[in-house]
């Protein structure tokens, strides 16, 4: 019987299966051109593969967490991939989907509840808070591979595009989610070799850690310089602004696309 939960606990969600599937599909359209409409295809391609990654950001957390003395993860659904089993869905899913929608950003999720208590060594606290935002390295490094390769020869132009857009969210993600701020995965890092004094003092500071960067990200200056740092280290992976920014306007396929996308 236990043998049974466990295994149900770490089984793979029919709601994250279907995800990918949208995914695989969408992609493939994008790849032949056989969606009617390729801004569509373009959009769900990839909202779906930037909330497959999500969904593997918070997996890798609750299984670092898992290896690291804390079994309650299983239980709560964490390993099963599924975005609705996550203790902040909204934050999770929802919230980093429309700021994909609105402005091209890849924005931090929530984070799974870890029980860390069960966890006794400071290096274990910092690898499952860095096991997120490595995650989002390693998508990044994946979408780029065909750009830093040189193996883009007979990849149409949407999915090209489809996945430079694709690895800018990964990038801004990571570098956003590695930031030392309160809440956020980056401080995570760091909170298990500061003191007990100055951790009692920065916890209260945590649930508006991420709204302070959102709305430093405001700040003309501070947007500069941060998409600035983006499109510097996909410059480094191969990938162009002109591809990463085309992405995003043909993902916005409600708008107009600038004819430099069209004929690229």
């Amino acid at each position: 019987m236990v043998h049974t939960a466990r295994r149900g606990e770490r089984q793979i969600s029919p709601v994250f299966l279907g995800i990918l599937a949208i995914m695989a599909v969408t992609g493939w359209a994008v790849w032949t051109g056989y969606a009617a409409s390729a801004g569509l295809a373009i959009f769900l391609f990839v909202t779906s593969a930037w909330i497959v990654s999500l969904c593997l950001h918070e997996y890798a957390h609750a299984r670092t967490a898992l290896h690291s003395g804390d079994l309650t993860v299983g239980a709560k659904g964490y390993l099963t991939l599924n975005p609705l089993k996550y203790t902040h869905a909204v934050f999770s899913i929802v919230l980093p989907v429309l700021f994909v929608i609105l402005g091209g950003l890849g924005l931090p999720g929530g984070a799974v509840y870890i029980e860390r208590g069960h966890i006794r060594k400071r290096w274990q606290h910092s690898l499952i808070s860095a096991a997120g935002p490595l995650t989002n390295v390693a998508f990044a490094v994946v979408c780029t591979a065909p750009f830093w390769l040189d193996a883009l020869d007979g990849v149409p132009l949407a999915f090209r595009f489809a996945l430079a857009f694709l690895a800018l969210l990964q990038v801004s993600a990571a570098i956003l989610n590695f930031l030392p701020v309160p809440g956020l995965d980056g401080y995570g890092v760091i909170e298990p070799w500061l003191s007990y004094n100055v951790r009692r003092q920065v916890e209260p500071l945590a649930p508006f850690g991420l709204i302070a960067v959102f709305a430093l990200l405001w700040i003309p200056e501070v947007n500069r310089f941060f998409f600035d740092a983006v499109h510097g280290l996909l410059t480094t992976l191969g990938v162009s602004d002109l591809e990463s920014y085309c992405g995003w306007d043909l993902y916005r396929f409600w708008q107009d696309v600038p004819p430099v996308c069209e004929a690229a």
